[in-house]
């Protein structure tokens, strides 16, 4: 039965996709998206992709911290192949199985607990998140004027939720109260644990540093293929844009986000005057670069170079299980 589900989601999401991009090909014409595609400069995407690369690479190291802090063993390499392993489950070969899911297969194959792994994924994915919308906050303060105000105003409430809805989750282990439930007991470990991994200034200064710079790379990264295909806008409207709509692709209705992008990119850039055919085929590109970053993840699947040796450490309080 579960099998049965995690098919019917994929087709759903297949479905999804093809529907919003054909929607989308029904107004831009095909013929001149190409065009503009065979006329980018080469150069430009070359530096996109290297940019992809740090910023999968720090993401990895970034992960490598948060489970040193946590008590979990392995070097920094075995963290970050598997984060360019789980890229590649992501972006190169979306399948029902995820990239966070191969993570926490790739701990928990080394002796852990799933659910001690999960727990050091999931922080991983909250302090990501909240370093994108930290650096949409500051370049939305910058460029106020860039966007229709409503938009504006509705991008940045819910910026500003999700910012203190992590605040929230970092104390809420001040509550104890929450034990009393199963649901709400399992959310103050998480907050315990974020605690323990941010409860220094050093830490807490590495992470966030750490996040901005990896979603810096990101945004360089979308930049420069807007240069590529002649968007010449400047950094901090792509620091403006970029988010909200990587924001939209991590909800899971489309294939690696596929159409989603598309479809919100070229709303918000249609905003600005840019021209939809352009913004397309940017679009097109930067989605083909995600997939070129993620095949370092394919080289280590296929290899099977990470390490499945016992771990150095165990998290706190907790047995690893054979």
């Amino acid at each position: 039965m579960s099998a049965d589900r995690h098919r019917l989601g994929l087709a759903l999401r297949l479905a999804v996709t093809l529907g919003i991009l054909v929607l989308i090909f029904r107004h831009i014409d095909l013929t001149g998206v190409l065009a503009v595609i065979r006329q980018a400069r080469w150069p430009f995407l070359a530096l996109a992709l290297l940019m992809q690369l740090l910023s999968t690479w720090l993401a990895g190291f970034r992960w490598y911290l948060v489970m040193r802090e946590l008590g979990f063993g392995h070097s920094s390499g075995f963290y970050v192949r598997s984060y360019f392993k789980g890229s590649f489950f992501n972006q190169g070969l979306p399948t029902s199985i995820g990239g966070d899911a191969m993570r926490v297969l790739d701990v928990a194959g080394s002796g852990f607990r799933k659910r001690d792994a999960f727990k050091g994924v999931f922080i991983d994915r909250i302090l990501g998140l909240s370093g994108l919308l930290l650096l949409n906050l500051m370049a939305n303060a910058l460029l106020p004027d860039l966007l229709p105000p409503g938009v504006f105003w509705i991008i940045n409430v819910l910026v500003a939720g999700g910012l203190a809805g992590f605040l929230a989750l970092v104390f809420l282990h001040r509550l104890h109260w929450f034990e009393r439930w199963r649901l709400s007991a399992y959310l103050l470990d998480i907050s315990r644990k974020l605690h323990q991994v941010l409860h220094t200034p050093g830490r807490l200064l590495r992470q966030t540093g750490l996040s901005l710079a990896i979603h810096a790379f990101s945004i360089i990264n979308i930049f420069l293929v807007g240069r590529s295909v002649g968007l010449d806008y400047d950094i901090v409207t792509f620091a403006v844009i970029a988010p909200p709509v990587f924001l939209l692709t991590l909800v899971p209705v489309s294939l690696a986000g596929w159409g989603v992008r598309e479809g919100a990119l070229i709303g918000l850039f249609t905003l600005l005057g840019a021209d939809k055919t352009v913004v397309l085929s940017m679009s097109i590109l930067y989605g083909i670069i995600l997939v070129a970053a993620s095949l370092p993840g394919l080289v280590i699947t296929l290899r099977g170079r990470l390490h499945r040796r016992p771990p150095l450490t165990t998290p706190d309080d907790e047995e690893p299980q054979a």
